[in-house]
């Protein structure tokens, strides 16, 4: 990490602290919380971190935008904090200035595909779109006969349907009915693949991170319960549990990091990024499948109280497998990817990481 990749996480963490204490937010009555904690994020720049500062942004680099997310996941504060991040560099490819206020994208499925008209209008549908209900706009990825373009379509512009996800973030349906957009530009080659790619790395170093806080928390609940006059932490059993906890938070870290790491290094979606970027998004959700359940299986049945926290983040985990392609789609396009090039090539591909 830099030295400036340092600053921007810890005055990340120090909002989230703040603003943002899970056992705070989870006993709060109302969502009063998000609208300061929104501002604070936005006065200090880090929604648009990954926008110039010439597009209305921070003009942060990318790796500086990939410690927000790791600290937002350590939180899991339920804010479109990671879609604005997202929406900010989807729009900043184009050109297009962002907009002030939370913001989201679309689409969020590999299967779903919105068209931009010969009059400039949006059609198409795309589901479960994290946060629509909260945002002000839409950035989109939208596909021409000329080629992808970049949309910004203010939300009263589309039609949504209302959802949840698991942890009860919104989660909704929204369909472009010859929407208008704000703007509309060149994706200056980004294509549907390459943004789920990014979105992807997006949800790996967030699961990454909210995986780090719930080991926190299974070692603090170990060390903290007795049972038969000894801490809980003392027995074999859970100390296995506890080693592969810390594994699967290990795996998840290193591969989101990598994939973080090549795609601040490059502008280019090639087959080295591909690799990078699905083998993170496989292999963070894999372990937060793994890592939710050991974790409640080391507290046991308060791991599944309201009151006690541990739900805010293992949901979440959860419901973030799904996001920008689940790990079978990945595994499915990276077992093609690589079969396509060939045995021969299989090799110096994996050495070169």
């Amino acid at each position: 990490m830099s030295e400036n990749g340092n600053i921007v996480a810890e005055t990340a963490a120090r909002i989230f602290a703040d603003l943002a204490d899970p056992q705070t937010i989870n006993s709060a009555k109302s969502d009063a919380w998000k609208a300061d904690l929104w501002r604070a994020l936005e006065d200090a720049g880090l929604t648009l971190a990954w926008v110039p500062d010439t597009l209305g942004g921070a003009g942060a680099s990318l790796s500086d935008g990939f410690e927000v997310l790791g600290v937002a996941g350590r939180f899991a504060a339920s804010v479109p904090v990671a879609e604005t991040l997202l929406a900010g560099w989807l729009l900043s490819r184009a050109g297009i200035n962002s907009p002030p206020g939370p913001m989201t994208v679309a689409p969020t499925r590999p299967v779903d595909r919105i068209t931009l008209n010969t009059d400039g209008t949006l059609s198409g549908r795309s589901r479960s779109v994290p946060f629509a209900t909260e945002a002000a706009h839409i950035a989109v990825l939208a596909h021409a006969s000329n080629g992808a373009h970049v949309a910004l379509i203010p939300i009263g512009a589309a039609r949504i349907t209302a959802g949840r996800t698991l942890a009860g973030d919104p989660l909704c349906d929204v369909v472009f009915d010859r929407a208008k957009p704000v703007q509309v530009a060149s994706s200056a080659g980004l294509d549907q693949i390459a943004f789920l790619l990014m979105g992807g790395v997006m949800r790996a170093i967030e699961t990454a991170g909210a995986l780090e806080a719930i080991l926190a928390m299974a070692v603090r609940y170990a060390n903290d319960r007795v049972a038969f006059e000894r801490p809980i932490a003392k027995f074999q059993a859970v100390q296995h549990n506890l080693a592969r906890l810390a594994g699967e938070v290990s795996a998840a870290m290193m591969a989101s990091g990598s994939a973080a790491d090549t795609l601040s290094n490059t502008d280019i979606f090639d087959d080295t990024v591909f690799l990078e970027a699905a083998a993170a998004k496989i292999r963070a959700s894999e372990a937060a499948q793994e890592g939710a359940a050991i974790a409640h299986q080391v507290h046991g049945a308060i791991g599944f109280t309201k009151e006690y926290i541990l739900h805010r983040f293992t949901l979440r985990l959860l419901s973030w497998r799904d996001d920008f392609g689940n790990e079978s789609y990945w595994a499915v396009e990276l077992g093609n990817r690589i079969a396509k090039r060939g045995a021969d090539d299989l090799w110096p591909l994996l050495a070169s990481r």
